[in-house]
């Protein structure tokens, strides 16, 4: 599958994919949406100070760096679990800019991100320990005890199959209560989904680009 890298309005970049006319991240900015979608409506909307973090689409591992970074800032800590059918090749990692970016002097984590084994638990930091999973995220084993959800797929016209019920009922039985699902999606056939897996839904505002976006959480 052919990627293309883009530079989106924050001076981040991005990833194309022709074939799929798709891109990874919002070209009104990447980083800007990540930290919307995920952080700001995601992690720091929850008070837990240990947090199992579970992401579908560790993608270009930006979630994951913006995570990590704000888990030592803060002083949580963090094991997050992340799912991606497939990975990207290295060069295209290298070629990635979010260490310059987003923190140049913590850039050696982004890398370290990209460089950890497949299908085990790695200590990153003292904080933040990660566990890639190579696979599909309708069939692969989910932690238990689930506090945060990155729900990173790509949009459901182009990758209708990682928008079903069975997975949103799956999630919400390793959620813990209080648990919270974000993502940057606003569809109605989505937010239904949810509702019916058993979450509390509901629709705040979107990064830069765009009106809307959903909220879920585990009551």
């Amino acid at each position: 599958m052919k990627r293309e890298l883009q530079q989106t309005a924050d001076g981040s970049h991005t990833l194309f994919i022709p074939e799929m006319d798709e891109h990874y991240h919002s070209v009104n900015g990447a980083v800007q949406e990540s930290r919307h979608v995920f952080i700001e409506a995601g992690l720091h909307h929850h008070t837990g100070k240990e947090l199992v973090v579970f992401e579908i689409g560790f993608g270009t591992g930006l979630n994951a760096f913006l995570t990590l970074l704000d888990a030592e800032k803060n002083g949580r800590v963090v094991n997050y679990y992340s799912i991606e059918l497939y990975p990207l090749e290295p060069g295209l990692v290298q070629a990635l800019n979010y260490g310059e970016v987003v923190c140049p002097e913590k850039k050696e984590l982004f890398r370290a991100l990209h460089a950890a084994a497949w299908n085990r638990e790695v200590a990153i930091t003292e904080r933040f320990t990660l566990h890639k999973i190579q696979g599909d995220s309708n069939t692969c084993d989910l932690p238990e005890g689930i506090g945060l959800v990155y729900f990173d797929a790509f949009a459901p016209d182009k990758q209708p199959e990682m928008w079903n019920q069975e997975i949103f009922d799956k999630l919400y039985g390793h959620m813990a209560e209080g648990g919270i699902l974000t993502t940057y999606c606003a569809k109605g056939a989505v937010r239904r989904m949810m509702q019916k897996a058993g979450y509390s839904v509901e629709r705040i505002p979107g990064p830069p680009g765009k009106r809307e976006m959903l909220r879920a959480m585990k009551l």
